[in-house]
């Protein structure tokens, strides 16, 4: 097979992991509900505020609804001022998701879809990346293509896609950044320094990633312990040197530009730190990873969340379920699945860190992913700060992990026959490339549980909610919730955006011709509730039952209050409001208590 043949079978590969990934990404895009941060990136992308949403007092739908409203003048100083003031994140993802929006001018019925198609678009390109880091780091056309393969239908490379946030290009950003990491270890091994051109783009690489997302400094710290590993086994001789001629590492040039990337990675990450210590949003929004009560759940939950982080960058059935016997046999499979693979992956991670080609990659990847894996545990056990509990922070180190994963399908296809064992119990054999088949197509069904809702499903479903407060109330409503943070804002619109996208017809009776946008219109405003943001104070946390109480006097009876996720104790007797005496169903992300308030 010429050289030109091999290129040709290599592009179709790569084409088809890249289709794979574009249909799995895409599929039912705009089927999830909306939650809290994606309405943030909504609003701040259109260029608008949380502000303009009236507190302490009853609004319509509209009214809470007005910053996803396209505005054809909103431009880059609106989307920063109303970002760096009302939020705890940097700019520049809300920089280009505004530009992407004032591209395509959303609508009411595209905005979810054109907002998420911006991450989904960034996950498919991170499958060529991944595949071109692959080939270069490990020197191996095969590595490359199984990283992609695994990256295109990773469930938490889907997951992460689907939303309307950075992540996945924080993802790319993190990708560039390892293949500068990848360069230098090279150059280490060859006793040679780092190009100039490589000393620059590392520093833009690394300042932008900083700029997207924060975190992106723990994937520098990660490297700088991978840099650590590469150099340690070379002192010790574990990794060959390519060229002894040259002088060692150590050679005031080779250090210093290595160097010259950790200070200007400084200097440009400095830049955000005034930005980050003055803004006053940042604890309020992030007291939710912050462990102040040390339980022993509170000590062993770090590990058992980071295994099911790690779990689904392979597999993810639909475990999420609501059919129990769904979610038993999800558990079964994927469980007989792991004692299957598990071995046979260590099996060739051992031979790839053994490998004179593969060596040096992996231990490049398996520093990084190990120096990330000890950051997080250290963040929540020493500093009580935990990230396990946000899976999609993993985001960090995720291409590390697809990049060994990658290494060892490249060794388990090249085998003959894989063998699984545990202990010493009897060996299962499978064919290498049946193996590496078996694990592509555990991650594409996993793929399509993910995009199918039926797993990483939204925390906060006001698509359940919705039909309860239809069935139970039969008079006006008003749905009340206590406000520190533009979060409480974002969980109300997910009940006003649910609110609005379910028809309205299917629940008003007797009203059939509602073909014209006009009696659509007057259709939503009969049928849609009212809504109460009341200020909660650290200082007064009764002022928000005030507020309420205050608001229940001026609405006319009867009328349904739904306190939704209302974090002040209430005493409603005065206003002649009894409590729903009936036990309704439960909703993730939503607490709710229904009280029925006549006039008499």
């Amino acid at each position: 097979m010429t050289e030109l043949m091999i290129k040709n079978k290599q592009l179709l590969l790569l084409l088809l992991w890249t289709a794979i990934a574009f249909i799995l990404r895409f599929a039912n895009l705009d089927s999830k509900p909306l939650w809290t941060d994606e309405f943030s990136t909504l609003v701040f992308s259109l260029g608008n505020s949380f502000r303009g949403v009236p507190i302490d007092r009853a609004i319509d739908l509209s009214t809470l609804l007005e910053p996803l409203q396209f505005r054809a003048g909103a431009g880059i100083a609106d989307v920063l001022n109303h970002l760096l003031l009302e939020s705890n994140h940097p700019p520049v993802y809300f920089m280009l998701a505004h530009w992407w929006m004032r591209l395509f001018g959303p609508t009411e019925d595209s905005l979810v879809w054109i907002g998420r198609a911006l991450p989904a678009l960034l996950g498919v390109i991170s499958v060529p990346a991944i595949y071109f880091l692959g080939k270069f780091a490990f020197s191996s056309r095969l590595v490359g293509q199984c990283a992609a393969a695994m990256i295109a239908v990773s469930p938490y490379g889907i997951y992460l896609a689907q939303e309307a946030r950075h992540y996945t290009l924080g993802i790319l950003l993190v990708i560039a950044s390892l293949f500068c990491l990848a360069l230098a270890a090279k150059k280490l091994q060859q006793r040679a320094p780092l190009p100039i051109w490589a000393v620059l783009l590392w520093v833009v690489v690394n300042c932008l990633g900083i700029a997207v997302h924060y975190f992106f400094a723990l994937t520098l710290c990660a490297e700088a312990i991978a840099l650590i590993a590469v150099i340690w086994q070379q002192f010790n001789g574990k990794l060959a040197i390519s060229n002894s001629q040259q002088p060692n590492i150590w050679q005031f040039q080779i250090f210093w530009r290595v160097f010259a990337v950790a200070i200007g990675t400084l200097a440009g990450g400095l830049v955000w730190l005034p930005v980050f210590l003055s803004n006053k949003y940042g604890s309020e929004l992030t007291n939710w990873i912050v462990s102040s009560d040390r339980t022993f759940l509170d000590w062993i939950a770090p590990i058992f969340q980071a295994l099911a982080g790690w779990i689904t960058v392979m597999s993810l059935l639909p475990v999420e379920s609501q059919n129990l016997a769904v979610v038993v046999a999800s558990a079964i499979v994927m469980t007989i699945f792991f004692i299957l693979v598990l071995p046979i992956l260590f099996s060739a991670l051992k031979k790839s860190l053994t490998t004179p080609d593969s060596r040096l990659g992996t231990v490049i990847f398996g520093g990084f992913v190990i120096g990330s894996i000890f950051l997080f545990f250290s963040f929540a056990y020493i500093l009580g700060i935990d990230l396990t509990r946000g899976a999609r922070y993993n985001f960090v180190y995720f291409p590390g992990v697809i990049l060994l994963l990658g290494a060892t399908l490249a060794v388990i296809f090249n085998t003959p026959t894989a063998k699984s064992q545990w202990f010493n119990l009897r060996a299962i054999e499978v064919p290498g490339k049946k193996a590496v088949v078996l694990i592509l197509a555990m991650g594409f069904f996993s793929g399509v549980t993910v995009n199918s809702n039926l797993g990483y499903r939204k925390y906060y479903k006001p698509d359940l909610l919705i039909p309860i407060i239809r069935e139970v109330s039969k008079v006006p409503v008003l749905i009340a919730t206590t406000q520190k943070t533009h979060v409480e804002i974002g969980e109300l619109m997910g009940i006003g955006w649910e609110w609005e996208r379910s028809s309205a017809t299917d629940f008003v009776g007797d009203v059939t011709d509602v073909t014209d946008v006009r009696k659509k219109e007057e259709v939503k405003a009969f049928d849609s509730p009212l809504f109460l943001l009341a200020n909660q104070r650290r200082d007064g946390p009764e002022i928000a039952a005030g507020t309420l109480d205050k608001t229940l006097s001026q609405l006319e009876r009867p009328l349904d209050l739904w306190l939704v996720n209302f974090r002040a104790p209430v005493n409603l007797e005065a206003q002649k409001c009894q409590v729903e005496s009936r036990e309704l169903p439960a909703v993730d992300g939503y607490e709710y208590q229904v009280y029925h308030c006549s006039s008499s």
